[in-house]
């Protein structure tokens, strides 16, 4: 598979685990609110454009995992650093974020927000390195 096929294919699945995040948070705003969770001004259009946004936010910076000459934590700063960066911009503007009304609660969601994308990576490195694995014991066995 080529590069822009591998960056459009993480692309795709960021905005899709984006989209599933929405949703699963979206439930409990629901039933935390009784049935009485209401957007308007197009609030929902713009969350729904904001999962977009940040699944190209996460998705895209996986190209830098091709470059060889970086180290792991390098790349993984990067690719979480930028990822982090466009979701906590994206937070303000479709109103996901800003209206705790406090310093501290908005520092702590900035850090859920980076503990939730260091454990999404985790996850996934973690599944890739697995895979490596098993196609590395394939390899052998085929000799």
């Amino acid at each position: 598979m080529t590069n822009k096929k591998l960056v459009l294919k993480s692309i795709v699945s960021s905005i899709l685990m984006s989209f599933a995040i929405f949703c699963l948070t979206g439930i409990g705003f629901d039933v935390a609110n009784k049935g009485e969770f209401i957007l308007e001004g197009y609030g929902f259009t713009k969350m729904v454009l904001g999962c977009i946004a940040v699944g190209v936010g996460f998705g895209a910076p996986t190209a830098i995992y091709k470059n060889d000459k970086l180290p792991m934590p390098t790349k993984a700063l990067i690719h979480v650093g930028i990822g982090v960066t466009v979701l906590t911009i994206v937070s303000y503007a479709v109103g996901w974020a800003g209206n705790s009304g406090s310093i501290a609660k908005e520092l702590l969601n900035i850090g859920c927000r980076i503990a939730l994308a260091l454990v999404l990576w985790f996850l996934y490195i973690r599944r890739y390195r697995k895979e490596a694995e098993r196609m590395n014991a394939r390899i052998k066995s085929m000799e």
